[in-house]
């Protein structure tokens, strides 16, 4: 057997020049936890070109989502922002990562944390009705350098509301979103861990400061941001967290160029 399906490319929006998203079909025998990623790509020449791709739909979805970057010479993603409806992309069998609920402690208030298309594994996660049984708040952040490229997320959360699963959340406050684009000069707001440092995060959503007691995280994002970001739950008194071993916040080390 095959280490991938072969899915059908049903939709694709741009956002920027750097971002885009699209949906697949998706195998009637494919199975993954929300918040996993899987290996996703091209045949090219007659062989799999792939990386890994957090899947942005939640696992009750009939298709595929990714959310993904262009990377100008990108091996993979050049030829992958070209994508149009009815064509191919290859999606591996077996699902992985360690942005699971199942790899946290219960608590009460869940961080997730993004940067640019760190956003992906979250898009799941806010779509499935597990996330908001577990935790009585869940908050939301993405941080990317100008506003446009914060639209997929605000979108989706707008969305939401509507939603038949998760609506009834939504509309109870239990889903927080926080937007920083650092290069906006109408959007002052500066990266998460120095907002949280001086405290401006917290005031700003009304939120008591961090508590490893009650408070989980889940970072997703750029190397940079993702040692910047570990550093700041870990200073903040929270551990690691694995499926094995669940901890107080967890983070994603795969990345897609």
């Amino acid at each position: 057997m095959s280490a991938f399906t072969t899915e059908t490319v049903l939709a694709v929006q741009h956002y920027t020049d750097r971002l885009f998203r699209f949906r697949t079909t998706r195998s009637p025998a494919f199975r993954f936890r929300t918040g996993e990623f899987v290996m996703m790509g091209l045949e090219i020449e007659g062989k799999p070109l792939v990386r890994a791709y957090s899947i942005a739909s939640p696992n009750w979805d009939e298709e595929l989502e990714f959310y993904s970057i262009k990377v100008p010479d990108g091996p993979l993603t050049s030829k992958l922002c070209n994508i149009e409806v009815g064509q191919t992309v290859l999606v591996g069998r077996k699902p992985v990562g360690t942005l699971v609920l199942d790899a946290l402690l219960p608590g009460k208030r869940l961080y997730m944390v993004a940067t640019g298309t760190g956003i992906a594994p979250f898009a799941s996660l806010i779509r499935d009705p597990e996330t908001y049984e577990r935790f009585d708040e869940v908050i939301l952040t993405q941080t990317c350098r100008t506003a446009d490229e914060l639209t997929y997320g605000i979108e989706l959360v707008a969305s939401l509301k509507d939603d038949p699963l998760v609506g009834e959340y939504i509309v109870a406050g239990k889903l927080i979103l926080d937007t920083a684009a650092t290069r906006e000069a109408q959007n002052p707001k500066g990266r998460l861990p120095a907002r949280v440092a001086d405290g401006s995060f917290f005031t700003e959503h009304n939120l008591p400061p961090f508590n490893p007691e009650v408070d989980r995280g889940m970072i997703c994002g750029s190397m940079e941001m993702l040692a910047s970001c570990k550093a700041m739950f870990e200073e903040a008194g929270f551990t690691e967290g694995s499926v094995s071993q669940p901890g107080q916040f967890v983070y994603e080390k795969a990345f897609v160029g």
